[in-house]
């Protein structure tokens, strides 16, 4: 649904340049909520702004729903007509709700049907519409000031599906807020990609917005994506540090004889009393240095930290052990191999 090929913006600042995309190349499906994570400076939001060419890309192309937004993107400033068009099958969320505070929340929601020529009624009557998914239909007539944050931001999730977008982005929409209304814009989120059919790009810098609504994540460092794929192939990937990250583990050996061992469960194998029976197994005393376990993507995730007696030569039949019930194993100390764009 999204593709972004060789993708570079490099911004002209005081008499040098600043690169913010460095070859970016991102995949997104059909029908996925999708997050791109990073720290500030990572280039973000300037990936976001790319894609629906609010800002050109020095080099690459934008396709979104098979249209190649570069190729219509023309060689002026404005956007031309097939631009303009295209564009409309994307919606676009904002971090601060960028509200006409002298509009009411229904004139808002109605602002993108004047620009495409909507008549009065059917801007009324889609606005309306709108406004009840979102859980506002009594507060279309309040002004914004009279609003809370998640009920601005609600404001501006309605306004950008105005459209009927295939597409939504959303440039860091939760970060303002609280986190209980956080919790309720993101499931607001999940909730329109499943009854619409929306494409979802989140761009964040929360690793609790990939854990709670993303199928799939990107790390971007430095204008790169440096990881990608479904939250799933993240976690399961010795040395991930999104998956790091995302389930942070700590905790030093004991000793220098003492083997470090990070393992991963998944689904079932969450619930399975694994630890306590390589314990008895092989007749070993197992420290638990760190564990961290959540929901991702609807699915249970557990990471754990644990110490072994012995060095790893002396380790390997009871790290085997693990590996046979289906575990994701890292050794401490073992060549970390990460997950690139585009693995499955």
């Amino acid at each position: 649904m999204i593709t972004t090929t060789g993708l570079t913006k490099v911004y002209a600042s005081r008499g040098r340049e600043v690169t913010a995309l460095d070859g970016v190349d991102l995949h997104v499906r059909e029908g996925e909520v999708y997050g791109v994570i990073g720290q500030s400076g990572a280039g973000k939001s300037s990936l976001i702004r790319c894609i629906n060419l609010l800002e050109r890309p020095t080099t690459g192309t934008v396709s979104v729903d098979g249209v190649d937004l570069t190729a219509l993107a023309g060689r002026g400033p404005r956007a031309g007509k097939e631009l303009r068009a295209a564009r409309t099958r994307i919606g676009m969320v904002f971090q601060h709700f960028n509200l006409l505070s002298s509009r009411t929340v229904q004139d808002n929601v109605e602002l993108p049907l004047e620009i495409l020529g909507v008549t009065g009624r059917d801007r009324t009557r889609k606005a309306l519409e709108l406004l009840d998914l979102v859980g506002l239909a009594d507060k279309a007539k309040s002004y914004p000031a009279q609003l809370s944050g998640g009920q601005k931001q609600r404001v501006g999730i309605a306004r950008a599906l105005a459209g009927d977008p295939k597409v939504l982005l959303s440039d860091e929409a939760t970060s303002a807020l609280d986190p209980e209304t956080t919790r309720s814009i993101l499931q607001l989120l999940r909730d329109l990609n499943q009854q619409l059919g929306l494409t979802v790009l989140l761009i964040t810098h929360e690793m609790d917005v990939v854990k709670t609504v993303c199928d799939s994540a990107a790390l971007m460092q430095n204008g790169r994506i440096v990881e990608a794929g479904t939250v799933s192939e993240i976690l399961a990937t010795p040395g991930s540090e999104l998956a790091r990250t995302l389930f942070p583990v700590g905790g030093e050996p004991s000793g220098a004889d003492r083997t470090v061992v990070d393992v991963t469960f998944h689904g079932d194998a969450a619930a399975q009393p694994v630890i306590s029976q390589l314990a008895r197994t092989y007749n070993i005393d197992i420290s638990i240095l760190g564990a961290a376990m959540d929901t991702v993507a609807g699915k249970q995730i557990g990471r754990m930290r644990i110490e072994l007696p012995g060095r790893f030569e002396e380790n390997v039949v009871p790290i085997g052990f693990l590996r046979e019930q289906g575990l994701q194993v890292e050794v401490a100390g073992e060549e970390p191999v990460l997950v690139k764009e585009g693995a499955k």
